[in-house]
């Protein structure tokens, strides 16, 4: 039977550093601690390249406990982990609608220590608010919403009591900007960046950190299903008017907005490993500086109106700006991952 990494990590921990015995976990990270990390929704996407990532980390600071709803698509999760499979990574299944499955995974780790709770899993929903039923509705926010939650209930406390830990929670720009034909889904996210932030106050006193990852466009499965939905969505409800915006102008430019300012799951999975390690991790981090003007917005007008007036104008008045913005967007990522690229060439 082979020893377990992190456990040898932890052990040198305690014979260099006696004085930190107690904190081996979570402590202050010389380099030896090893984190065990809690990760939903780790089928795809985000949450399958953060897990690899963590779990390939060189100097072993992480055991990662990746989760999903359905372990019959841990296929993608296992050849990606390769060697890192069983040793510094182990797939377990959790549901985050279930306060019995989130229980029984917690149960199952070592004395329910979790040094770092990533909340990931989560669903999308695109399209006029009339096409939609409240069932989907309550679906969307019993995962975005009371998944993050029922998350937190079972772990914050065992926190609190340890006095260290980190929350950190996948949420979008769209927790931060509303944007037309996202209604729902903005929603949920505006609902999980409101929870933290009142919850962040808490968690100081106690030293438990909170960090709202917040990606642009971010090119996944996640994405690719939404819009393969939505091109089947019921649309008998609907006025032709919206029809006419939503059919004409929102699908038809989301996907170029997608091509242009969509990130891979590894980028995305890189900034949050950042934010994981950070000595002092952020409350806020968008992983997209492309987007930070836009957001920026919201916050230089107290009455709301000029990101309402700005975005108006450029989705029903000024089409031509908004398709040269797209371009404009388009050559400045393609610098940016130039300049990246040419970085990292020897």
């Amino acid at each position: 039977m082979e020893p377990d990494v992190c456990q040898l990590v932890e052990l040198l921990g305690v014979l260099w550093y006696p004085e930190e015995t107690s904190a081996v976990i979570g402590g202050p990270d010389r380099g030896m601690s090893c984190r065990n990390v809690l990760l939903t929704g780790c089928s795809s996407g985000i949450g399958l390249a953060l897990a690899v990532r963590l779990a390939k980390d060189e100097l072993k600071r992480f055991r990662v406990i990746a989760t999903m709803r359905n372990l019959d698509k841990r296929e993608a999760l296992e050849k990606q982990a390769g060697p890192a499979l069983d040793k510094t990574l182990e797939i377990r299944q959790m549901d985050v609608t279930s306060e019995e499955s989130i229980r029984r995974c917690v149960e199952g780790i070592p004395q329910r220590r979790v040094d770092v709770l990533v909340n990931n899993a989560g669903l999308g929903m695109i399209g006029p608010v009339e096409s939609q039923s409240v069932a989907a509705m309550k679906n969307l926010f019993d995962t975005n919403f009371f998944g993050l939650v029922r998350l937190v209930r079972e772990v914050f406390p065992d926190m609190k009591r340890r006095r260290r830990g980190h929350i950190v929670v996948m949420s979008s720009v769209l927790g931060l900007q509303g944007l037309i034909f996202n209604d729902i889904y903005s929603a949920s996210k505006f609902a999980a960046e409101g929870f933290c932030e009142s919850l962040a106050l808490q968690a100081l006193k106690f030293g438990v950190n909170i960090s709202l990852i917040e990606p642009g466009p971010v090119v996944t499965e996640f994405e690719r299903k939404l819009y393969e939905e939505a091109a089947c969505m019921d649309l008998s409800a609907v006025d032709q008017e919206t029809l006419d915006i939503f059919q004409g102008f929102y699908m038809a430019y989301s996907k170029e907005v997608f091509t242009v300012l969509g990130q891979s799951p590894d980028e995305v999975a890189e900034h949050t490993a950042k934010v994981i390690l950070a000595e002092k991790p952020p409350f806020r981090y968008q992983t997209n500086s492309l987007y930070t003007p836009m957001t920026t917005l919201k916050h230089a007008d107290p009455t709301g109106n000029l990101p309402l007036n700005a975005f108006h104008q450029m989705i029903f008045q000024h089409d031509r700006l908004f398709k040269a913005s797209l371009s404009l967007l388009k050559m400045l990522q393609w610098r940016k991952r130039r300049d990246v690229s040419y970085n990292k060439s020897p």
